[in-house]
């Protein structure tokens, strides 16, 4: 089930609401949050019932595991338990994500033939993995206390943030559940979630899932790209990116809302931003957080203690840093996807983090113009890589737009160029269908990271005024009316 179909909008969530908040109503507590964890269950199972039986029992282990830690606070065990639990999580995720990855690397650099096992990728199983290892590390650092068993199942099932985020704590979130006023229906809240999730739904339908049919266009069906379709390609792409992940964002912290719920924010204009890091710091958040403090942390004390001690090095913190700072995009790139590409592209991010250190150390400054547009196509350029299928699809899209195969222009541009470049330039209609309109979508998606005020701090602004009211109303009605089909958000596939 998809947020961004009818079934979940007009029968799925107002049934789960309203039906949570007459049982809180007749003070059955219990039996509310146990109503949620079902509802989850079942949002879940309605993509594919086959996958549910792995995500229970991910849950099961994990709460074992976790109870463990917390109830054996003087046991020499417990640091064993955690290992156990992080490994066989991360063994979980390999086997699902990586394995016919790890194959097809094997048979083209060793020559042999293992045959694909065609394992299907169980959905959001990056997301709960994720959430259950930062549990069992809070677990064992004494950062819970204690947690009962449907506590903990709605914790990871909760449908919102459940298949792409934001990544969670326990400590963020339970308490929440737990309040008695956030147990009563607040009309506030109720009209907060219906503004930022219309809004959401506007970013996915009407700009995502446009810009989506010509990066698909320019990365998937043409064998060549000119240099205006290369850069109308690579730039649909980064667009639709950033409003399909933002328009999921802002409809997971609108149904989270009427539950009176508040998720932690997780993309906040990352593409306002005037260096690598600072995009960083704005972009899925709250993954930004757990591999900060879960996976950086650790390498840079693991590098410190094991490594650069040892050996005498203690003074070379840059060194210790930067190689910890390429093996976590390193790890993100494979997060991400189970490909070369994405390995690629975190190294790419990973070598830029390090110049953008190097550079602030040195004490270097430049124009926030210049470091925007030098920031901004850094982006658009390393997310080539993170769309295409293969690095020929790569090379595709850089041979165009660096003009490699030449410079094809509309017909109706000819009064638009002079007379002494004509000759470089054949005028006729694009292959890359409708490029015009492209191009005009492109500048408004701009526009609107650029210029426009986040969801985010809509929300902060938000009063419930007729004109807030109508402009939510027109956005969920416009956006109704275009939904063709029930496009997948991109990060399910993560």
């Amino acid at each position: 089930m998809l947020f961004n179909s009818l079934e979940y909008m007009l029968i799925f969530l107002p049934i789960v609401v309203i039906v949570y908040y007459f049982l809180n109503s007749l003070k059955l507590f219990g039996v509310s949050q146990i109503w949620l964890v079902f509802s989850s269950l079942f949002f879940y199972a309605r993509w594919n019932i086959n996958l549910l039986p792995l995500l229970l029992f991910s849950i099961l282990l994990n709460y074992g595991l976790g109870h463990l830690l917390i109830s054996e606070r003087a046991s020499s065990r417990r640091k064993l338990i955690l290992v156990l639990g992080i490994s066989f999580n991360i063994v979980l995720l390999g086997y699902f994500k990586y394995t016919d990855f790890l194959i097809d690397t094997m048979n083209a650099w060793f020559g042999t033939n293992i045959p694909f096992l065609h394992i299907m990728l169980p959905l959001a199983i990056s997301f709960f993995t994720f959430q259950q290892i930062a549990f069992l590390v809070d677990s064992y650092r004494g950062e819970i206390k204690e947690v009962s068993f449907w506590s903990y199942l709605l914790f990871i099932a909760f449908f919102p943030q459940l298949i792409a985020g934001p990544i969670v704590h326990h400590k963020e979130m339970m308490p929440q559940f737990s309040r008695l006023r956030n147990k009563v229906i607040n009309y506030k809240n109720i009209s907060l979630g219906l503004f930022i999730f219309s809004i959401g739904l506007f970013k996915k339908v009407i700009l995502a899932d446009r810009l989506a049919v010509w990066a698909t266009t320019g990365f998937d069906q043409l064998d060549s790209l000119s240099l205006l379709e290369g850069w109308i390609a690579s730039y649909s792409y980064t667009f639709q990116l950033y409003f399909d992940f933002s328009g999921y964002m802002d409809m997971a912290m609108g149904a989270a809302l009427f539950f009176n719920i508040k998720l932690p924010v997780n993309f906040n204009s990352p593409y306002k931003a005037t260096n690598i890091q600072e995009c960083w710091s704005r972009w899925h958040m709250t993954l930004g957080n757990f591999l900060y403090r879960y996976v950086y942390l650790p390498l840079n004390r693991f590098l410190s203690r094991k490594i650069f001690t040892p050996l005498g090095l203690k003074q070379y913190v840059q060194t210790r840093t930067s190689i910890a700072l390429l093996l976590l995009f390193l790890i993100s790139g494979i997060w991400h996807g189970a490909g070369w590409t994405f390995v690629a592209w975190g190294v790419m991010h990973g070598v830029a983090q390090v110049i953008h250190r190097w550079w602030e150390k040195k004490g270097y400054r430049m124009n926030k113009v210049l470091a925007w547009f030098i920031t901004f196509n850094f982006i658009n350029a390393s997310l080539i890589f993170f769309r295409a299928s293969s690095f020929e699809d790569v090379g595709k899209v850089l041979k165009g737009m660096l003009g490699m195969n030449g410079i094809i222009l509309p017909p109706y541009s000819l009064p638009l160029i002079p007379d002494s470049i004509r000759a470089y330039i054949t005028f006729a209609p694009l292959p890359l269908s409708q490029g015009s309109k492209a191009i005009l979508l492109i500048i408004v998606s701009l526009i609107i990271c650029l210029c426009f005020k986040n969801s985010v701090q809509l929300l902060e602004k938000f009063k419930p005024k007729w004109y807030f009211i109508l402009f939510t109303i027109v956005l969920f009605i416009v956006s109704i009316l275009y939904i063709k089909n029930e496009a997948v958000f991109l990060y399910f596939n993560f």
